[in-house]
């Protein structure tokens, strides 16, 4: 049975007595005449008791929040001195609250301003780079020193997903890379009838540079977007800070064994991929080129150059701490919500990429400074 509210009109005052329980079943009709009566002329003032009520919850509120506001429209005298302390209190609640938002222009900043912002924020992420780097290098120390807080299953576990289970992927991606590099090279070699040396460019290309870049592209969007989610999400659930409480090093305990992980595989995947590209530009050359699968061996192995070999595993190797490294630190410098850790995923892959095309850039220039 719902409440019915007993209210009265008596000189102008409007006076609302509450008595019982008002527990979500006040009538809706009774709610509609009170309001209806609340407006009218006649009445200049608004008065509640409540001497008889016993229980009653947030339907009741409701009730004498469209009451209140109602009096402060029409600027009627509103009287509730006799309510519970607990019920004025939440009345209180609902009139503090400014549900207009401030329309407020943010100050444009000058010029020099802005340059100063972007350049102190560059300072700043350079130096918390460079103290990653840092505290990277010591727990590698630590790690040769025998003093790492490094576990063994971390590292294996890492090594297991950045090893083997990343043959697939590298795999399909290499072969289709010497496949292309088969394919454009032939076009240009048919016009001089030397299609016979389509097997020197892709072995070259491959072993030398695009074997390591491809590897490391790979690499960047699987495992390094893997680590910085991974230390992300443990930054969103506190968990590093519970290491952090223990005093365990975060470097040592989460960087290490991702980082010695990558630098380990990178050169093993490296040299798969080479074989495999010089499998793709193999496959265009004997089926598509009519070059016999022999004398396409043969060519293969007379182009593998030592000195390129290397170079293309030094790469890997450089790739493979870039990786880590952007990973992690992405990873441990994570927001503290969800949509932090989505953006520290994307700028571990964007920035792993960038640093790889600079030091690329960076060992070709010393490479041929040197002569290799």
């Amino acid at each position: 049975m719902k409440t019915k509210l007993k209210y009265e009109i008596d000189g102008g005052v409007l006076r609302l007595e509450l008595a019982g329980n008002y527990l979500e079943h006040i009538d809706d009709e009774a709610v509609q005449n009170l309001c209806e009566t609340a407006e009218k002329q006649t009445v200049t003032a608004i008065e509640v008791s409540a001497a008889n009520l016993q229980k009653w919850d947030s339907s009741l509120v409701a009730v004498l929040y469209r009451l209140q506001k109602t009096a402060r429209r029409r600027q009627l005298p509103f009287s509730g001195s006799g309510l519970p302390s607990g019920l004025q209190r939440l009345l209180k609640l609902a009139f503090s609250v400014d549900r207009r938002p401030e329309n407020t222009t943010a100050r444009r900043q000058v010029f020099l301003e802005r340059v100063g912002e972007k350049g102190i924020n560059i300072v700043c992420s350079a130096h918390k780079g460079l103290s990653f780097l840092a505290d990277a290098a010591r727990s590698l120390g630590s790690f040769f020193e025998g003093r790492a807080v490094m576990r063994r299953e971390d590292f294996l576990f890492a090594l297991e997903d950045c090893g083997y289970k990343a043959l697939p992927i590298v795999s399909l991606i290499s072969f289709m890379v010497g496949l292309i590099l088969a394919f454009v090279g032939a076009v240009q070699l048919k016009t001089f009838g030397a299609e016979i040396y389509v097997a020197s460019l892709v072995t070259i290309g491959m072993t030398r540079i695009m074997g390591a870049i491809m590897t490391g592209i790979i690499m960047a969007g699987r495992t390094g977007a893997a680590y910085a989610a991974t230390i992300g999400t443990m930054q969103v659930n506190e968990e590093t800070d519970a290491l952090k409480t223990m005093g365990i090093p975060i470097a040592d305990f989460l960087v290490l064994p991702r980082m010695a992980a990558l630098v380990l595989t990178m050169p093993l995947l490296t040299m798969w991929s080479d074989f495999m590209g010089m499998l793709g530009g193999g496959f265009v050359g004997v089926t598509m080129l009519g070059i016999p699968l022999p004398r396409y061996w043969e060519l293969s192995v007379e182009a593998i150059n030592l000195s390129n070999f290397l170079v293309g595993i030094f790469h890997g190797f450089v790739f493979g701490i870039v990786i880590a490294v952007c990973g992690c630190y992405y990873g441990v410098n994570c927001g503290r919500n969800a949509d932090s850790v989505g953006l520290a995923t994307t700028r571990a892959v964007v920035s792993a990429i960038v640093w790889m095309i600079v030091m690329t850039g960076i060992i070709t220039v010393i490479c041929e400074v040197l002569g290799v």
